[in-house]
């Protein structure tokens, strides 16, 4: 029985049982607590908090991605990045007795399994559970293996780890290999790890609440979450003792075996099943990059790249064998031979990019471990390991493997917190900072109803004042505070869009003006935060709340021209196209997508183009509320770091382009009046920039374009159209002078300066050294004008040469063949030189090159002295 009838099997057995059978979600959760789908059960969440209760069974196939057990993919028979997990679910209906025995009839009856190959474990004080296999199932008792709450219950060591909350014992099914495989020992049980007993299956009775340490209270309501892996329940089925040896793995296993020059057997394992799980991540809009899920798909990614680089493939393949996967999975997953093409193109683009960063940081890499292992170290600078990662993209777990294999560690605590300091240099920090609502429950009483779509003002009831952690009854002070109102027509900050700014204010004696600077939002509570300008602010006051007009129109202007350019980004380059943040401010727009390379000015202009014919055509913008799923159906846009509620909002733009969103819009197009790109750029691999003005700014910069325009013409003394035309010529006249200076440099250099310091050199024990810093500021003129001096000695000359600028000292070091010939390497004098000034180096034995940050200007005589310093130790 092949993969897909086993799929097939399982879930037509239990849409006879009564279940709902739902498709495999995306391998990105609806869940933002957690980066990828990695179990079948992700998707029921809300059914079993009790949040939705239309369906009481269901079934599913489950597509998976998890890392806990990376580093043993390829090792193990049956470990793996990217699998399928067949599961049924119990959402308060039937229990125990029904899903063992649903379990046990679909293994006997439906996949013909022998029961002599079967046996059970049970958590063990589930007596329940082991009377049912034993009575109702009639398993022997040598066949049903009790064990403690770490192996049969979930989460692993619930009763006494924790964490708090539903939680029960599991009951596992194995297959047994027999007495012949794995450790061949009399005592062998599903407990041993030698192979023998292979798990295939996991039912979870979700029975109880934890509530303290060994502190299990019975739930009302229990429920059933198995899980059973395709791919296992396969090997099993298809009589494999490994995973990697079914039909849908098998072919790509053999097709990287036939490119690959070794034959690592694991290797070539753990290479597939990562492609595999970069294939779906891919295809389901997870692009690699240096944050959250990207990182973990660049992480996947490139260690199957080192992979294919140990065992002697230096250039791309993987993305040659996205076809493969997609023939091998397109029966249950027929999306993946339809972006197959983009998926390559990804995977091909970080192929390069993985080799260029290796080129560029293996040189830094292996010559500090040349340095360290000269000296008989065992600890690797964490510093460099840093720079390798924060310069070069090098990938830690790449570096960690490297120096492992070279017997060389790092210090660990020293690294996190290189990385902990670069996080905190980068992380924003908010100016208000609401922490009383964060840490405890908010009273419904503080909830906010937002009418801001329809309304620019309002009658309104101040229900809390809030300042630091506190919720005071009164306020008079001039310092930052924020308000709490029964409804509000601010629209707070959410969804990249920026918030409404405007005023609270009431007339009267006890009249107040209050200015809202900025407006947030935690759970259902909206919080206007600001000063107060005149008067005092008191609870239960009533008020009139303004927004500013002008800045929610230029706003709305901004948010529908991110849509419009979201379906021009689309149309002009691909479906593919997915955001991955975005900024909405008055008359700008900044926004971040998934694509593998840098738009070219062409298609700028194109995608520039076609969203002000979007603007010209005046479109009508509507927005309406549907079930989650049926807008989904529908082709509406999500962005998938949103948590969306089962009703959503969806903005449309007449024949343009549907998303989900929450934001605030033009009612028709051409109220945007025109859209301008300022600027595309890479916001880290994988995902790019477009920044863009709208409206009265795009009018701005484009006037003041058209006057720089004009003044640029008249300083270069031609007509507008000419132009271009001029600038040509002039560049091209630039580059002559700059090759004839350069030549006339160089010959300067050779006829007069190099008799000079020829003539002026350190002799130290028959080595003769010149040094000296170049008048010249051309890091290629001071390459040539070493092989100029070169070439005018014979024997025992050493060469350093050095510029500086105001930002760093750069040195070039050459020596006659006879004297790296004696031992005396220009690569370990420039590596011990540029150490000392906190630098780098890298090159040959008889050439290296290296630099420094110039944090002060380093003298001639400075120089000599660390030279000095460094030679004498070599003679």
């Amino acid at each position: 029985m092949d993969t897909n009838q086993i799929r097939k099997e399982f879930l037509l057995f239990f849409e006879s049982k009564g279940h709902k059978v739902f498709p495999s979600d995306s391998l990105v959760p609806k869940d933002t607590t957690l980066l990828f789908t990695s179990a079948g059960m992700n998707q029921f969440k809300e059914y079993f908090l009790g949040i939705k209760k239309d369906v009481k069974r269901a079934a599913s196939s489950q597509k998976c991605l998890r890392t806990q057990d990376l580093d043993k993919v390829g090792k193990t028979p049956y470990h793996h990045t990217f699998f399928e997990m067949l599961g049924n679910f119990s959402f308060g209906d039937y229990f125990k007795e029904e899903a063992i025995s649903w379990a046990w009839e679909f293994l006997t009856r439906n996949l013909n399994l022998r029961k002599e190959n079967l046996c059970v474990s049970v958590y063990e004080d589930d007596e329940e559970a082991y009377n049912l296999w034993k009575e109702k199932i009639g398993l022997p008792s040598e066949k049903i293996f009790k064990f403690g709450a770490k192996e049969n219950f979930w989460p692993s060591n619930a009763p006494r780890d924790g964490p708090n909350g539903p939680c029960g014992p599991c009951s596992e099914i194995f297959f047994d290999w027999g007495k012949e495989t794995g450790c061949k020992k009399p005592s062998c049980n599903p407990s041993c790890g030698c192979g023998r007993f292979v798990e295939v299956w996991n039912l979870v009775f979700t029975q109880f609440n934890r509530v303290g340490l060994n502190k299990l209270e019975p739930l009302p309501s229990k429920n059933i979450d198995t899980g059973m892996g395709l791919e296992r329940i396969s090997s099993v089925i298809q009589g494999k003792f490994t995973n990697f040896d079914i039909d849908i793995i098998k072919p790509l296993v053999e097709e990287i075996r036939k490119i690959v020059e070794k034959k690592d057997l694991g290797l070539i394992r753990a290479i597939a099943d990562h492609l595999r799980a970069v294939v779906f991540a891919v295809g389901d809009g997870v692009y690699p990059s240096n944050q959250e899920r990207g990182y973990v798909v660049r992480r996947i990614l490139r260690r199957a790249l080192w992979f294919s680089f140990n065992l002697g493939r230096k250039t791309p393949f993987l993305h040659q064998l996205v076809s493969l996967v997609a023939e091998l999975m397109k029966e249950p997953y027929p999306e993946i031979s339809s972006k197959q093409k983009i998926i390559s193109q990804v995977i091909l683009a970080e192929e390069e990019k993985f080799l260029e960063n290796l080129e560029r940081g293996k040189q830094l890499l292996f010559s500090q471990i040349e340095e360290i292992c000269r000296k008989k170290e065992k600890i690797f600078p964490s510093s460099v390991v840093f720079k390798l990662y924060d310069t070069y993209g090098f990938p830690l777990e790449l570096t960690s493997f490297i120096l492992k294999e070279k017997g060389l560690k790092t210090e660990e605590r020293e690294l996190k917190a290189l990385l902990e300091k670069q996080k905190e240099t980068s992380r924003a920090k908010s100016k208000f900072e609401p922490t009383i609502f964060i840490e405890k429950k908010i009273p419904v009483d503080y909830s906010t109803e937002f009418l801001g779509y329809e309304k620019e003002s309002l009658e309104v009831r101040i229900k809390a004042i809030v300042k630091g952690r506190e919720i005071l009854e009164s306020y008079s002070s001039d310092e930052e505070v924020a308000l709490i109102l029964d409804k509000t027509v601010f629209y707070p900050a959410s969804g990249g869009q920026l918030s409404d700014k405007g005023r609270i204010e009431k007339e009267g004696e006890e009249g107040f003006l209050f200015e809202v600077t900025n407006v947030e939002k935690v759970e259902e509570v909206i919080l206007h935060i600001g000063f107060l300008k005149k008067g005092k602010l008191y609870k239960n006051a009533q008020a009139l709340a303004f927004i500013d007009g002008r800045r929610r129109k230029a706003l709305c202007r901004a948010h529908t021209s991110t849509h419009l350019l979201q379906a021009g980004l689309r149309k002009i380059i691909g479906s593919h196209i997915q955001q991955q943040g975005s900024l909405v401010d008055e008359d700008y727009l900044r926004f971040d997508f998934s694509h593998f390379k840098s738009l070219s000015q062409e298609e700028l202009a194109k995608i520039e183009e076609e969203v002000n014919n979007y603007i010209s055509q005046s479109l009508k913008v509507s927005f309406y509320y549907l079930p989650f799923l049926e807008a989904k159906k529908g082709g509406a846009l999500a962005f998938f770091e949103e948590k969306y509620q089962d009703l959503v909002r969806v903005v449309e733009v007449e024949g343009v382009s549907k998303e989900l969103c929450g934001g605030t819009h033009l009612t028709n197009t051409s109220q945007a009046l025109v859209f301008t790109i300022i600027s595309e750029s890479s916001v880290s691999s994988g995902i790019r920039r477009i920044e863009a003005w709208v409206g009265e700014k795009a009018y701005k910069q484009l006037s003041w374009a058209k006057e720089k325009l004009k003044t640029i013409s008249s300083l270069l003394k031609t007509q507008e159209e000419g132009l271009e035309e001029e600038l040509a010529r002039l560049l091209t006249f630039n580059k002559a002078l700059n090759k004839e200076v350069y030549s006339l440099r160089k010959k300067i250099l050779e006829e007069i300066e190099a008799k000079k310091f020829l003539n002026n050199y350190l002799e130290i024990k028959g080595i003769k050294a010149v040094i000296f810093e170049s008048p010249y500021k051309n890091e290629k003129l001071l390459r040539d004008f070493l092989d100029i001096l070169k070439k005018k000695t014979q024997d025992n000359f050493v060469f350093l040469g050095f510029i500086q600028d105001q930002e760093k000292i750069v040195l070039n070091i050459t020596s006659t063949e006879d004297v790296f010939r004696k031992g005396i390497s220009s690569k370990e004098i420039c590596l011990e030189i540029t150490k000392k000034l906190g630098g780098w180096a890298g090159g040959r034995e008889d050439f290296a090159f290296g630099g420094a940050k110039a944090k002060e200007k380093v003298s001639l005589s400075k120089i000599k002295e660390l030279f000095l310093e460094v030679i004498k130790d070599k003679l």
